[in-house]
């Protein structure tokens, strides 16, 4: 596998500073989504002082904290008016953080630096990575990077025999849970059932400084959940899982197993594209090197895949910590094909690249301004000049409606950021998804994109 480490490193080295730089034009782009509810969260706990709940609109969402914990702590100091930028661009950097960990992997396995690198930019370049979720305000690119990250190291721990590597395996993945959900133990459990397959790896994993290592990692979910309050935050976690497992229909369920794989192969386009070509033309060649290493990867992917596959209710973003797998098998693929063929594939990223940059610096900023995005923080200064001097809640939970919360929040600051409506209030203001006479009646209504929003009055605020 090993090629030149001349001019196909340098141009490897490019792309991949081209693609990481790619990312920063999202930093100024208006909320997309429903990022909204990190920042708005973030900001309400930093407030609160709730290091352990997360609250939003003075709810507690029964979640786990850690990506709000690194809003809170770099928003502080950038100023809380940049909460959109750093919730972003922590979610950039653990994008960058899982290329890293594979360039990483793939070098440690391979001993090929071009390889790894190449490896990297695969990931980096898929369009779901690129375009989305790799730079998007959720916490599923941390969740990624800290599964990935805990599956790579427990890979390279148990063929290695390392217990120290093995250790930063299991804190990765307690991190991975504190961010997201019990479902880290899930990609975690798999791919050790996909190592323990093999007899090296076996030995080292069933060994007892192993198992102990274990069952400390299994113990962090029971340490953290007794140190909340009894607020049902583990059953919570545990009904969303089984939530996925409802059937809506038995159309809609066969539409959700047709489609999925091929979205997932669009996803992670242009590089799927150029490997289904490759094979189809027989233009890939043999390994001359074990290839037991791609398989595993293969294996640790797709058992992986299986579950969201197959689950009635499921969504592409939840696969992002698998992405790096396959990352490595279609790099593998496309780095055996001949010389020709390779720098098509390079010219073909290089293209993508050039691409996103456009929809990044042109066609997307253009969205923004004319159909939804900047209408979220124009609307929130309207909102703020009407509503002055009157108190103002909240009941919109749309992503239009965190949008303009969200922009809310920080423009009212040092005001304490919106809550729900309390059970009884006398005159004042109520963001509203929908037409509720129960909170109000309507003072403004306000189009967003697709969506309507209504701002409620009552008592003497109507008069206003």
């Amino acid at each position: 596998m090993l090629r030149s480490e001349g001019p196909i490193e340098r141009t490897l080295r490019l792309l991949y500073v081209l693609a990481a730089l790619s990312f920063l034009p999202a930093l100024q782009f208006y909320y997309v989504g429903e990022e909204a509810i990190f920042p708005i969260s973030s900001l309400e706990m930093w407030r609160e002082n709730s290091w352990l709940v997360q609250i939003m609109y003075g709810a507690n969402l029964k979640h786990n904290p850690l990506f709000n914990w690194l809003i809170m702590l770099f928003s502080d100091v950038a100023g809380w008016n940049h909460v959109l930028a750093v919730a972003r661009a922590l979610s950039i950097l653990a994008t960058l953080g899982s290329s890293w960990v594979l360039f990483w992997l793939a070098r440690r396995f391979s001993g090929d630096r071009p390889f790894a690198l190449f490896a990297a930019l695969t990931y980096l370049t898929f369009s779901d990575v690129a375009l989305y979720h790799g730079w998007l305000a959720y916490v599923d690119p941390l969740f990624a990077f800290f599964v990935f990250s805990s599956i790579a190291l427990l890979w390279a721990a148990s063929e290695e025999a390392s217990l120290p590597l093995l250790a930063l395996s299991a804190a990765a993945l307690s991190l991975a849970f504190l961010s997201k959900a019990f479902t880290a133990y899930v990609f975690y459990g798999i791919a050790a059932l996909v190592l323990l397959s093999q007899p090296k790896c076996r030995r080292f994993l069933l060994s007892a400084p192993a198992l102990a290592l274990a069952a400390l990692a299994l113990a962090v979910p029971l340490f953290w959940l007794s140190l909340l309050p009894s607020q049902g935050q583990g059953g919570r976690m545990f009904a969303e899982i089984l939530a996925k497992l409802a059937i809506p229909g038995l159309q809609a369920y066969a539409v959700q197993l047709a489609s999925f794989p091929l979205e997932t192969m669009l996803r992670m386009a242009p590089v799927s594209m150029l490997v289904l070509y490759y094979l189809l033309r027989g233009r890939v060649m043999e390994n001359d090197a074990d290839s037991s290493r791609f398989n595993t990867a293969f294996w640790i992917g797709l058992l992986n895949l299986l579950p969201y596959w197959l689950s009635p209710q499921s969504g592409i973003r939840y696969i992002l910590p698998i992405y790096p797998f396959f990352a490595l098998v279609f790099a593998g693929i496309l780095w055996r094909t001949d010389a020709q063929a390779l720098k098509i594939s390079l010219r073909w990223i290089g293209g993508f690249l050039a691409l996103k940059l456009v929809l990044f610096l042109f066609l997307f900023p253009w969205y923004q301004s004319h159909y939804r995005g900047e209408n979220y923080l124009k609307t929130a200064q309207e909102i703020m000049r009407e509503t002055a001097g009157f108190p103002l809640f909240v009941a919109d939970v749309s992503s239009s409606g965190l949008s303009v919360a969200g922009y809310l929040d920080v423009l009212r600051l040092p005001q304490a950021p919106l809550v729900f409506p309390p059970a009884t209030w006398d005159s004042g203001y109520v963001i509203s998804y929908t037409e509720n006479p129960s909170l109000g009646k309507i003072y403004r209504t306000f189009k967003l994109g697709g969506d309507r929003m209504f701002l409620l009055c009552r008592g003497d605020a109507c008069k206003n």
